[in-house]
């Protein structure tokens, strides 16, 4: 669970410049920035744009071809359901279905209390505790619909 910082364009200006001499920096720039404000603004692009001598295309383009960067903030937690094909054979749709059911959302949607942001994942390498998934960074594994609703009912 994490505590974000709201949008200043100055705070997000020092934040990039923090990074920007890093050969390669528009993924740590980015992912920076993603750390402090718990999403990538649009506002922000134009920034990282300057900073590293790349069009604002260029930017928006890394944004969105990244699944792991966010356009808006997340919930209180976080909750990466695996949705690759080993996970899948275990019965990963069905926890994919009971989570979304439970929580009233769709994968990238926010629960309406602010507590969980639902987003699916394409393989977390845990496909011996399939299904899987991560919750605030932590592995969970062989999920099913009973353990789904435990863990959920401790997050607020």
């Amino acid at each position: 669970m994490a505590n974000y910082e709201p949008w200043s364009e100055d705070r997000a200006r020092g934040v990039i410049s923090d990074h920007a001499d890093i050969e390669g920096a528009g993924l740590p720039v980015l992912h920076a920035l993603q750390a402090v404000f718990g999403c990538v603004p649009v506002a922000a692009e134009p920034l990282v744009a300057s900073a590293l001598n790349i069009s604002r295309a260029e930017v928006h383009g890394i944004v969105t071809f990244y699944h792991e960067f966010r356009r808006t903030v997340p919930g209180r937690h976080v909750l990466r359901v695996c949705r690759a094909e080993a996970c899948q054979a275990v019965g990963a749709d069905a926890v994919g279905a009971h989570v979304r059911s439970s929580l009233g959302v769709d994968w990238h949607e926010t629960s309406a209390d602010g507590a969980v942001t639902l987003e699916p994942v394409f393989c977390l390498g845990l496909c011996a505790t399939g299904p899987s998934a991560l919750l605030d960074g932590k592995p969970v594994g062989r999920l099913n619909a009973a353990k789904v609703d435990r863990m959920l009912e401790t997050l607020s």
